[in-house]
Protein backbone atom coordinates (compact mmCIF):
# COMPACT_ATOMS: atom_id res chain seq x y z
CA UNK A 1 0.00 0.00 0.00
CA UNK A 2 1.54 3.71 -0.45
CA UNK A 3 1.39 6.12 1.68
CA UNK A 4 -1.87 7.87 0.45
CA UNK A 5 -3.92 5.26 1.25
CA UNK A 6 -2.43 4.24 4.61
CA UNK A 7 -2.35 8.01 6.12
CA UNK A 8 -5.44 7.15 8.26
CA UNK A 9 -4.03 4.18 9.42
CA UNK A 10 -0.50 5.51 9.98
CA UNK A 11 -2.11 8.49 12.42
CA UNK A 12 -4.27 6.54 14.10
CA UNK A 13 -1.83 4.28 15.93
CA UNK A 14 -0.18 6.95 17.46
CA UNK A 15 -2.39 6.92 20.28
CA UNK A 16 -2.57 8.61 23.12
CA UNK A 17 0.78 10.90 21.47
CA UNK A 18 -1.77 12.33 18.94
CA UNK A 19 -3.30 14.54 21.62
CA UNK A 20 -0.13 16.48 22.00
CA UNK A 21 -0.78 18.29 18.49
CA UNK A 22 -2.24 21.40 17.58
CA UNK A 23 -6.00 20.52 17.30
CA UNK A 24 -5.42 16.96 18.10
CA UNK A 25 -7.85 15.79 20.57
CA UNK A 26 -10.43 15.44 17.49
CA UNK A 27 -8.37 14.03 15.37
CA UNK A 28 -6.96 11.74 17.85
CA UNK A 29 -10.32 10.46 18.69
CA UNK A 30 -11.13 10.17 14.67
CA UNK A 31 -8.50 8.22 14.12
CA UNK A 32 -7.63 6.00 17.00
CA UNK A 33 -8.61 2.95 15.38
CA UNK A 34 -5.20 0.52 13.89
CA UNK A 35 -4.35 -1.90 16.79
CA UNK A 36 -1.44 -4.67 16.73
CA UNK A 37 1.91 -4.50 15.03
CA UNK A 38 1.35 -1.10 13.07
CA UNK A 39 4.82 -1.18 11.46
CA UNK A 40 6.65 -4.63 10.97
CA UNK A 41 9.93 -5.57 12.51
CA UNK A 42 13.80 -4.10 12.42
CA UNK A 43 17.22 -5.60 13.74
CA UNK A 44 20.51 -3.55 14.60
CA UNK A 45 23.36 -3.29 16.70
CA UNK A 46 24.68 -6.99 15.74
CA UNK A 47 27.18 -8.28 17.38
CA UNK A 48 28.98 -11.54 17.22
CA UNK A 49 26.59 -13.21 20.00
CA UNK A 50 23.43 -10.31 20.00
CA UNK A 51 21.23 -9.01 18.02
CA UNK A 52 19.16 -5.53 19.01
CA UNK A 53 15.33 -6.16 17.64
CA UNK A 54 12.50 -3.82 17.01
CA UNK A 55 8.74 -3.55 16.40
CA UNK A 56 5.90 -1.59 17.37
CA UNK A 57 2.49 -3.04 19.03
CA UNK A 58 -0.59 -1.39 20.06
CA UNK A 59 -2.78 -3.15 22.15
CA UNK A 60 -6.86 -3.04 21.72
CA UNK A 61 -9.51 -2.27 24.50
CA UNK A 62 -7.38 1.02 25.59
CA UNK A 63 -4.47 -0.93 28.05
CA UNK A 64 -1.58 1.47 28.71
CA UNK A 65 0.95 -1.30 28.82
CA UNK A 66 1.98 -4.10 26.31
CA UNK A 67 4.39 -6.94 27.04
CA UNK A 68 5.84 -8.65 24.17
CA UNK A 69 7.67 -11.94 23.82
CA UNK A 70 10.68 -12.15 21.06
CA UNK A 71 11.38 -15.16 19.81
CA UNK A 72 14.73 -16.16 17.40
CA UNK A 73 15.33 -19.46 15.36
CA UNK A 74 17.36 -20.65 12.93
CA UNK A 75 14.76 -21.70 10.49
CA UNK A 76 11.62 -19.48 9.21
CA UNK A 77 8.95 -21.94 10.27
CA UNK A 78 10.41 -21.27 13.98
CA UNK A 79 10.96 -25.37 14.78
CA UNK A 80 14.38 -24.38 16.01
CA UNK A 81 14.18 -21.57 18.76
CA UNK A 82 17.35 -20.41 20.23
CA UNK A 83 16.74 -17.14 21.88
CA UNK A 84 14.48 -14.77 23.01
CA UNK A 85 12.96 -12.51 25.45
CA UNK A 86 10.43 -10.49 26.87
CA UNK A 87 10.14 -6.70 26.73
CA UNK A 88 7.23 -3.72 27.88
CA UNK A 89 5.86 -1.06 25.58
CA UNK A 90 3.43 1.55 26.47
CA UNK A 91 2.30 5.20 25.36
CA UNK A 92 5.16 6.41 27.46
CA UNK A 93 7.30 5.69 23.91
CA UNK A 94 5.04 5.79 21.40
CA UNK A 95 4.24 1.67 22.09
CA UNK A 96 7.74 1.19 19.94
CA UNK A 97 10.10 -1.68 21.64
CA UNK A 98 13.27 -2.75 21.51
CA UNK A 99 14.99 -6.08 22.79
CA UNK A 100 18.32 -7.15 22.98
CA UNK A 101 18.81 -10.74 22.36
CA UNK A 102 21.90 -13.03 22.84
CA UNK A 103 23.32 -16.74 22.76
CA UNK A 104 23.75 -16.49 19.30
CA UNK A 105 26.61 -17.68 16.79
CA UNK A 106 28.86 -15.64 14.98
CA UNK A 107 28.12 -15.21 11.26
CA UNK A 108 24.65 -17.46 11.10
CA UNK A 109 21.36 -15.85 9.84
CA UNK A 110 18.57 -15.87 12.13
CA UNK A 111 14.66 -15.78 11.52
CA UNK A 112 12.94 -13.69 14.71
CA UNK A 113 9.12 -12.19 15.31
CA UNK A 114 7.12 -10.93 18.39
CA UNK A 115 3.93 -12.49 20.01
CA UNK A 116 1.75 -10.24 21.27
CA UNK A 117 -0.37 -11.12 24.99
CA UNK A 118 -2.99 -12.29 22.74
CA UNK A 119 -0.83 -14.70 21.01
CA UNK A 120 -0.90 -12.49 17.37
CA UNK A 121 2.06 -12.71 15.43
CA UNK A 122 4.29 -9.95 13.98
CA UNK A 123 5.83 -10.19 10.43
CA UNK A 124 8.83 -12.11 10.38
CA UNK A 125 12.25 -10.39 10.01
CA UNK A 126 15.50 -11.99 8.79
CA UNK A 127 18.77 -10.92 10.38
CA UNK A 128 22.72 -12.04 10.79
CA UNK A 129 25.29 -11.54 13.55
CA UNK A 130 28.59 -10.20 12.86
CA UNK A 131 31.31 -13.04 11.96
CA UNK A 132 34.55 -13.77 13.96
CA UNK A 133 37.89 -15.08 12.83
CA UNK A 134 38.57 -14.67 9.62
CA UNK A 135 36.42 -13.66 6.80
CA UNK A 136 36.86 -13.85 3.41
CA UNK A 137 34.34 -11.50 2.60
CA UNK A 138 31.73 -8.68 3.75
CA UNK A 139 28.55 -7.09 1.83
CA UNK A 140 27.55 -3.65 3.26
CA UNK A 141 24.52 -1.43 1.87
CA UNK A 142 25.07 2.68 2.45
CA UNK A 143 22.01 4.65 2.12
CA UNK A 144 21.58 8.67 2.89
CA UNK A 145 19.03 11.80 2.12
CA UNK A 146 15.69 9.79 2.01
CA UNK A 147 12.79 12.45 1.24
CA UNK A 148 9.64 10.50 0.75
CA UNK A 149 7.53 13.63 -0.73
CA UNK A 150 10.15 13.79 -3.20
CA UNK A 151 10.42 10.04 -4.20
CA UNK A 152 9.93 6.49 -4.20
CA UNK A 153 12.37 4.54 -2.18
CA UNK A 154 13.50 2.01 -5.32
CA UNK A 155 17.16 2.42 -3.34
CA UNK A 156 15.99 0.33 -0.54
CA UNK A 157 13.75 -1.69 -2.94
CA UNK A 158 16.83 -3.07 -4.64
CA UNK A 159 18.76 -3.39 -1.92
CA UNK A 160 16.30 -5.52 0.29
CA UNK A 161 15.91 -7.96 -2.95
CA UNK A 162 19.93 -8.80 -3.00
CA UNK A 163 21.14 -12.01 -0.95
CA UNK A 164 24.41 -11.10 -0.46
CA UNK A 165 24.56 -7.76 1.75
CA UNK A 166 25.04 -8.70 5.24
CA UNK A 167 24.33 -5.37 7.05
CA UNK A 168 22.70 -2.12 5.81
CA UNK A 169 24.20 1.40 7.07
CA UNK A 170 22.15 4.21 7.01
CA UNK A 171 24.36 7.33 7.43
CA UNK A 172 21.66 10.00 7.54
CA UNK A 173 18.21 11.86 6.63
CA UNK A 174 16.36 9.09 7.06
CA UNK A 175 13.79 11.75 7.56
CA UNK A 176 13.16 14.77 6.41
CA UNK A 177 12.03 17.57 9.33
CA UNK A 178 10.17 19.92 6.22
CA UNK A 179 5.93 21.11 6.29
CA UNK A 180 4.53 19.64 3.21
CA UNK A 181 3.88 23.44 2.27
CA UNK A 182 7.52 23.62 1.58
CA UNK A 183 8.10 21.38 -1.22
CA UNK A 184 7.56 22.52 -4.72
CA UNK A 185 4.59 20.90 -5.89
CA UNK A 186 6.77 20.03 -9.15
CA UNK A 187 8.85 18.28 -6.87
CA UNK A 188 6.36 16.29 -5.10
CA UNK A 189 5.26 12.66 -5.91
CA UNK A 190 1.62 11.81 -6.48
CA UNK A 191 0.69 9.65 -3.38
CA UNK A 192 3.54 10.30 -1.21
CA UNK A 193 2.36 12.72 1.47
CA UNK A 194 3.74 13.09 4.48
CA UNK A 195 2.76 13.91 8.36
CA UNK A 196 2.13 15.80 10.34
CA UNK A 197 -0.15 17.68 6.86
CA UNK A 198 0.41 20.99 8.38
CA UNK A 199 2.81 23.61 6.60
CA UNK A 200 5.21 24.03 9.93
CA UNK A 201 8.59 21.65 10.51
CA UNK A 202 8.59 19.37 13.15
CA UNK A 203 8.96 20.85 15.94
CA UNK A 204 7.21 18.60 19.55
CA UNK A 205 7.74 15.22 19.71
CA UNK A 206 4.07 14.55 18.96
CA UNK A 207 5.56 15.86 15.47
CA UNK A 208 8.22 13.44 15.21
CA UNK A 209 6.94 10.45 16.07
CA UNK A 210 4.35 11.17 13.47
CA UNK A 211 6.26 11.71 10.96
CA UNK A 212 8.57 8.53 11.97
CA UNK A 213 5.54 6.44 11.91
CA UNK A 214 4.32 7.72 8.25
CA UNK A 215 7.95 7.14 6.73
CA UNK A 216 8.18 3.82 8.36
CA UNK A 217 4.75 2.35 6.97
CA UNK A 218 6.55 2.92 3.61
CA UNK A 219 6.52 -0.83 2.33
CA UNK A 220 10.25 -0.67 0.50
CA UNK A 221 11.78 0.59 3.83
CA UNK A 222 10.02 -1.71 5.76
CA UNK A 223 11.43 -4.77 3.48
CA UNK A 224 14.40 -3.59 3.87
CA UNK A 225 14.17 -3.10 7.64
CA UNK A 226 12.76 -7.32 7.75
CA UNK A 227 15.42 -8.40 5.85
CA UNK A 228 18.89 -7.46 7.54
CA UNK A 229 20.17 -5.76 10.68
CA UNK A 230 20.58 -1.54 10.19
CA UNK A 231 23.40 0.44 11.42
CA UNK A 232 21.81 4.16 11.45
CA UNK A 233 23.29 7.75 12.81
CA UNK A 234 21.60 10.60 12.38
CA UNK A 235 22.63 13.76 10.48
CA UNK A 236 20.65 16.90 10.62
CA UNK A 237 17.16 16.32 8.73
CA UNK A 238 16.39 14.13 11.98
CA UNK A 239 16.19 17.22 13.86
CA UNK A 240 16.11 20.38 11.62
CA UNK A 241 18.68 21.57 8.78
CA UNK A 242 22.75 22.72 9.35
CA UNK A 243 22.29 21.58 13.33
CA UNK A 244 25.08 21.55 15.57
CA UNK A 245 24.96 21.58 19.64
CA UNK A 246 23.49 24.94 20.52
CA UNK A 247 21.36 25.77 17.63
CA UNK A 248 20.49 25.19 13.88
CA UNK A 249 20.46 27.35 10.47
CA UNK A 250 16.78 25.98 10.06
CA UNK A 251 15.70 26.83 13.49
CA UNK A 252 14.32 30.62 14.84
CA UNK A 253 13.62 30.24 18.79
CA UNK A 254 11.07 32.98 18.13
CA UNK A 255 8.59 30.97 16.45
CA UNK A 256 9.99 27.23 17.25
CA UNK A 257 10.42 28.08 20.46
CA UNK A 258 13.51 26.58 22.73
CA UNK A 259 16.41 24.51 20.72
CA UNK A 260 17.39 22.22 23.12
CA UNK A 261 13.69 20.94 23.97
CA UNK A 262 13.25 20.68 20.29
CA UNK A 263 16.54 18.92 19.91
CA UNK A 264 15.75 16.41 22.97
CA UNK A 265 11.83 15.36 21.21
CA UNK A 266 13.80 14.71 18.10
CA UNK A 267 16.42 12.36 19.54
CA UNK A 268 13.92 10.82 21.65
CA UNK A 269 11.47 9.98 18.71
CA UNK A 270 14.30 8.74 16.92
CA UNK A 271 15.80 6.11 19.16
CA UNK A 272 11.99 5.32 19.91
CA UNK A 273 11.44 3.99 15.96
CA UNK A 274 15.37 3.15 15.36
CA UNK A 275 16.76 -0.22 15.43
CA UNK A 276 19.53 1.60 18.22
CA UNK A 277 20.71 1.26 21.33
CA UNK A 278 21.37 4.61 23.60
CA UNK A 279 24.98 4.68 23.09
CA UNK A 280 25.99 7.66 21.19
CA UNK A 281 28.67 6.04 19.32
CA UNK A 282 30.06 2.83 18.74
CA UNK A 283 32.67 -0.07 17.32
CA UNK A 284 31.80 -3.22 15.79
CA UNK A 285 34.24 -5.78 14.95
CA UNK A 286 33.49 -7.83 11.65
CA UNK A 287 36.12 -10.64 12.38
CA UNK A 288 39.69 -9.94 11.63
CA UNK A 289 38.62 -8.21 8.22
CA UNK A 290 37.18 -4.85 9.52
CA UNK A 291 36.12 -2.49 11.90
CA UNK A 292 32.97 -0.37 11.25
CA UNK A 293 31.96 2.52 13.78
CA UNK A 294 28.79 4.70 14.07
CA UNK A 295 29.79 8.29 15.52
CA UNK A 296 27.62 11.28 15.91
CA UNK A 297 28.81 14.60 14.24
CA UNK A 298 25.50 16.57 14.53
CA UNK A 299 24.28 17.69 17.98
CA UNK A 300 25.71 15.92 20.79
CA UNK A 301 29.05 18.25 21.03
CA UNK A 302 29.33 19.78 17.44
CA UNK A 303 30.44 23.79 17.71
CA UNK A 304 29.14 25.86 15.46
CA UNK A 305 30.28 25.98 11.77
CA UNK A 306 31.86 29.69 10.63
CA UNK A 307 29.11 30.26 8.13
CA UNK A 308 28.74 33.63 10.02
CA UNK A 309 31.99 34.97 9.86
CA UNK A 310 32.28 33.47 6.06
CA UNK A 311 29.57 35.50 4.98
CA UNK A 312 31.05 38.62 6.61
CA UNK A 313 34.10 38.30 4.67
CA UNK A 314 32.20 37.97 1.34
CA UNK A 315 30.63 41.26 2.47
CA UNK A 316 33.88 43.19 3.03
CA UNK A 317 34.62 46.04 1.21
CA UNK A 318 37.82 43.83 0.20
CA UNK A 319 36.35 40.14 -0.10
CA UNK A 320 39.26 38.74 -1.35
CA UNK A 321 41.46 39.85 1.84
CA UNK A 322 38.54 39.11 3.88
CA UNK A 323 38.60 35.67 2.63
CA UNK A 324 42.38 35.39 3.12
CA UNK A 325 42.37 36.49 6.72
CA UNK A 326 38.76 34.11 7.45
CA UNK A 327 41.08 31.54 5.98
CA UNK A 328 44.07 31.88 8.26
CA UNK A 329 42.18 33.09 11.48
CA UNK A 330 38.81 31.83 12.21
CA UNK A 331 38.70 28.65 10.01
CA UNK A 332 41.40 27.37 11.36
CA UNK A 333 40.00 27.15 15.07
CA UNK A 334 41.52 24.38 16.51
CA UNK A 335 38.85 24.63 19.05
CA UNK A 336 36.42 23.49 16.39
CA UNK A 337 35.05 20.16 16.52
CA UNK A 338 32.84 18.09 15.11
CA UNK A 339 32.65 15.25 17.10
CA UNK A 340 33.70 16.82 20.67
CA UNK A 341 37.07 15.65 22.48
CA UNK A 342 35.17 12.86 24.19
CA UNK A 343 34.60 10.88 20.90
CA UNK A 344 37.52 12.74 19.18
CA UNK A 345 39.44 10.77 21.89
CA UNK A 346 37.77 7.55 21.67
CA UNK A 347 37.74 6.90 18.11
CA UNK A 348 41.80 7.65 17.95
CA UNK A 349 42.01 4.65 20.60
CA UNK A 350 39.82 2.55 18.52
CA UNK A 351 42.19 3.13 15.56
CA UNK A 352 45.46 2.47 17.63
CA UNK A 353 43.61 -1.04 19.07
CA UNK A 354 41.97 -1.94 16.27
CA UNK A 355 44.33 -1.20 13.05
CA UNK A 356 46.67 -4.11 14.63
CA UNK A 357 43.80 -6.73 14.57
CA UNK A 358 41.45 -6.04 11.93
CA UNK A 359 42.54 -5.01 8.33
CA UNK A 360 39.67 -1.54 7.32
CA UNK A 361 38.93 1.38 9.50
CA UNK A 362 35.60 1.62 8.74
CA UNK A 363 33.67 5.21 9.63
CA UNK A 364 30.30 5.85 9.01
CA UNK A 365 30.04 9.94 9.17
CA UNK A 366 26.97 11.87 8.23
CA UNK A 367 28.92 14.92 6.41
CA UNK A 368 32.07 14.29 3.81
CA UNK A 369 35.33 14.19 5.04
CA UNK A 370 37.08 15.38 1.49
CA UNK A 371 38.00 18.59 0.53
CA UNK A 372 35.85 20.38 -2.18
CA UNK A 373 36.14 23.77 -3.93
CA UNK A 374 33.91 25.09 -6.44
CA UNK A 375 35.10 24.92 -10.03
CA UNK A 376 35.17 28.24 -12.06
CA UNK A 377 32.48 27.06 -14.89
CA UNK A 378 29.60 26.10 -12.62
CA UNK A 379 28.00 29.91 -12.17
CA UNK A 380 28.15 30.27 -15.67
CA UNK A 381 26.47 26.41 -16.04
CA UNK A 382 23.03 27.38 -14.13
CA UNK A 383 20.00 27.06 -15.43
CA UNK A 384 17.93 30.59 -15.71
CA UNK A 385 15.20 29.33 -13.51
CA UNK A 386 17.93 28.74 -10.97
CA UNK A 387 17.63 32.16 -9.71
CA UNK A 388 19.80 34.79 -8.75
CA UNK A 389 19.97 33.71 -4.88
CA UNK A 390 21.55 29.94 -6.29
CA UNK A 391 23.71 31.72 -8.40
CA UNK A 392 24.76 34.95 -5.91
CA UNK A 393 25.51 31.52 -3.78
CA UNK A 394 27.68 29.92 -7.07
CA UNK A 395 29.78 33.27 -7.61
CA UNK A 396 30.52 33.49 -4.14
CA UNK A 397 32.00 29.75 -3.91
CA UNK A 398 34.06 30.20 -6.49
CA UNK A 399 35.45 33.50 -5.26
CA UNK A 400 36.25 31.49 -1.77
CA UNK A 401 37.54 28.78 -3.90
CA UNK A 402 40.45 30.89 -5.19
CA UNK A 403 41.14 31.67 -1.80
CA UNK A 404 41.32 28.65 -0.88
CA UNK A 405 38.35 28.13 1.27
CA UNK A 406 36.00 25.39 0.24
CA UNK A 407 31.99 25.10 -0.32
CA UNK A 408 30.73 23.35 2.73
CA UNK A 409 30.95 25.01 6.10
CA UNK A 410 28.02 22.69 7.69
CA UNK A 411 30.05 19.54 6.66
CA UNK A 412 34.25 18.91 7.39
CA UNK A 413 35.31 21.37 5.21
CA UNK A 414 34.08 23.75 7.91
CA UNK A 415 36.39 21.98 10.50
CA UNK A 416 40.03 21.38 9.16
CA UNK A 417 41.41 21.07 12.35
CA UNK A 418 39.56 18.66 13.79
CA UNK A 419 39.40 16.92 10.13
CA UNK A 420 43.43 17.09 10.39
CA UNK A 421 43.12 15.49 14.24
CA UNK A 422 40.76 12.34 12.77
CA UNK A 423 43.62 11.87 9.72
CA UNK A 424 46.40 11.66 11.86
CA UNK A 425 44.27 9.16 14.33
CA UNK A 426 44.29 6.97 11.39
CA UNK A 427 47.91 7.66 10.01
CA UNK A 428 49.54 7.29 13.15
CA UNK A 429 47.76 3.84 13.95
CA UNK A 430 48.85 2.75 10.64
CA UNK A 431 45.19 1.98 9.55
CA UNK A 432 43.38 1.35 6.30
CA UNK A 433 40.99 4.09 6.76
CA UNK A 434 37.51 3.79 4.66
CA UNK A 435 35.09 6.44 5.39
CA UNK A 436 31.58 6.38 4.58
CA UNK A 437 29.69 9.23 4.17
CA UNK A 438 26.38 10.44 2.52
CA UNK A 439 24.83 14.02 2.92
CA UNK A 440 25.36 15.88 0.05
CA UNK A 441 22.56 14.06 -2.30
CA UNK A 442 25.35 13.77 -4.73
CA UNK A 443 28.06 10.63 -5.54
CA UNK A 444 31.70 11.34 -4.82
CA UNK A 445 35.09 9.43 -3.84
CA UNK A 446 37.65 10.86 -2.11
CA UNK A 447 41.42 10.18 -1.75
CA UNK A 448 42.17 11.77 1.57
CA UNK A 449 45.27 13.42 2.26
CA UNK A 450 47.12 15.19 5.54
CA UNK A 451 50.45 16.53 6.05
CA UNK A 452 51.20 15.66 2.24
CA UNK A 453 50.50 12.14 3.06
CA UNK A 454 47.63 9.39 1.77
CA UNK A 455 45.53 9.46 4.69
CA UNK A 456 42.47 7.33 3.78
CA UNK A 457 39.42 6.72 0.95
CA UNK A 458 36.22 7.91 1.18
CA UNK A 459 32.87 6.16 -0.56
CA UNK A 460 29.97 9.41 -0.42
CA UNK A 461 27.16 7.97 -1.34
CA UNK A 462 24.13 9.62 -3.43
CA UNK A 463 20.57 9.78 -2.25
CA UNK A 464 18.05 7.85 -1.67
CA UNK A 465 15.58 10.42 -3.44
CA UNK A 466 16.83 13.95 -2.25
CA UNK A 467 16.95 16.14 -5.29
CA UNK A 468 21.03 16.65 -6.12
CA UNK A 469 22.61 19.01 -8.09
CA UNK A 470 20.99 18.25 -11.39
CA UNK A 471 18.13 20.62 -11.09
CA UNK A 472 20.04 23.86 -11.26
CA UNK A 473 22.46 22.86 -14.19
CA UNK A 474 21.88 23.38 -18.15
CA UNK A 475 24.52 21.30 -18.69
CA UNK A 476 25.62 17.99 -18.97
CA UNK A 477 26.33 16.23 -15.68
CA UNK A 478 29.64 14.51 -16.72
CA UNK A 479 30.75 18.38 -17.45
CA UNK A 480 29.92 19.13 -13.90
CA UNK A 481 31.53 16.04 -12.24
CA UNK A 482 34.51 16.53 -15.11
CA UNK A 483 34.80 20.80 -13.71
CA UNK A 484 34.83 19.00 -9.73
CA UNK A 485 37.34 16.12 -10.22
CA UNK A 486 39.57 18.92 -11.94
CA UNK A 487 39.38 21.27 -9.81
CA UNK A 488 39.52 19.36 -6.67
CA UNK A 489 42.82 17.21 -5.98
CA UNK A 490 41.32 14.94 -3.41
CA UNK A 491 38.28 13.89 -5.60
CA UNK A 492 38.95 10.68 -7.44
CA UNK A 493 35.54 10.63 -9.16
CA UNK A 494 31.79 12.17 -9.14
CA UNK A 495 28.72 11.57 -10.36
CA UNK A 496 25.96 14.60 -9.60
CA UNK A 497 22.81 13.72 -10.94
CA UNK A 498 21.32 10.40 -10.12
CA UNK A 499 19.67 8.89 -6.85
CA UNK A 500 20.55 5.70 -5.41
CA UNK A 501 22.31 3.55 -3.26
CA UNK A 502 26.14 2.42 -2.35
CA UNK A 503 26.63 -1.89 -1.79
CA UNK A 504 30.59 -2.19 -0.64
CA UNK A 505 32.09 -5.75 -1.47
CA UNK A 506 34.96 -6.00 1.93
CA UNK A 507 37.75 -8.70 1.69
CA UNK A 508 40.93 -9.07 3.03
CA UNK A 509 42.90 -7.28 -0.20
CA UNK A 510 40.81 -4.47 -0.82
CA UNK A 511 37.32 -2.81 -0.36
CA UNK A 512 35.03 -2.36 -3.55
CA UNK A 513 32.44 0.85 -3.71
CA UNK A 514 29.50 0.32 -6.33
CA UNK A 515 27.33 3.38 -7.27
CA UNK A 516 23.93 1.89 -8.07
CA UNK A 517 21.72 4.75 -9.81
CA UNK A 518 18.13 3.82 -10.31
CA UNK A 519 16.33 4.40 -13.38
CA UNK A 520 13.81 6.60 -11.25
CA UNK A 521 12.63 7.87 -8.36
CA UNK A 522 9.31 9.13 -9.93
CA UNK A 523 7.43 5.86 -10.23
CA UNK A 524 8.12 2.20 -8.31
CA UNK A 525 10.93 0.63 -10.35
CA UNK A 526 13.83 -1.71 -9.73
CA UNK A 527 15.43 -0.81 -12.54
CA UNK A 528 19.24 0.73 -13.13
CA UNK A 529 20.17 3.20 -15.15
CA UNK A 530 23.59 2.26 -14.69
CA UNK A 531 26.32 1.67 -12.00
CA UNK A 532 30.15 2.82 -11.38
CA UNK A 533 32.59 0.99 -9.36
CA UNK A 534 36.09 1.96 -7.41
CA UNK A 535 37.90 -0.21 -5.38
CA UNK A 536 40.93 0.80 -2.68
CA UNK A 537 43.70 -1.52 -1.96
CA UNK A 538 45.03 -2.82 1.04
CA UNK A 539 47.90 -0.07 2.08
CA UNK A 540 47.52 1.64 -0.71
CA UNK A 541 45.07 4.39 1.11
CA UNK A 542 43.93 6.17 -1.64
CA UNK A 543 42.34 5.23 -5.38
CA UNK A 544 44.52 4.41 -8.32
CA UNK A 545 44.75 7.44 -10.50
Amino acid sequence: MNIERRRLIVGGTLGLGMLALPGGRGLAMELLGARGFTHSVASGEPGPDSMLLWTRYVPAGGADEARLVAEVALDREFTRVVSGGQSSTGAHRDWTVKQTVDGLRPGTTYWYRFIAPDGTQSPVGRTRTLPEGEVERFGLGLFSCSNLPMGWFNAYAHAAASDDLDLWLHVGDYIYEYGIGSYKEKDRIAGREVLPAHDHEMISLADYRLRFACYRADPDLRQLHRMAPMLALWDDHEITNDSWEGGAQNHQPAAEGDWNTRRMAAMQAYREWMPISEEPWKAYPIGSLATLYRTESRVLARTRPPAAELAEAHQSADPDAALRRFRDGAWQDPAATMLGSDQEHWLSREFARNAASSTWQMVGMGTILGRTLMPEQMPGWLRPEAGERVADKFRRDVRASRQGVPMWMDRWDGYPAARSRLLRAAQQADADLVMLSGDSHNAWAYSLVEDGRPAGTEFAGHSVSSHGMEGNMAVDPKQVAAAFVATNPELAWADTSQRGYMRLDITPQQVTGEWRFLRTVKERSLALAGTHRLSVERGRRGFKA
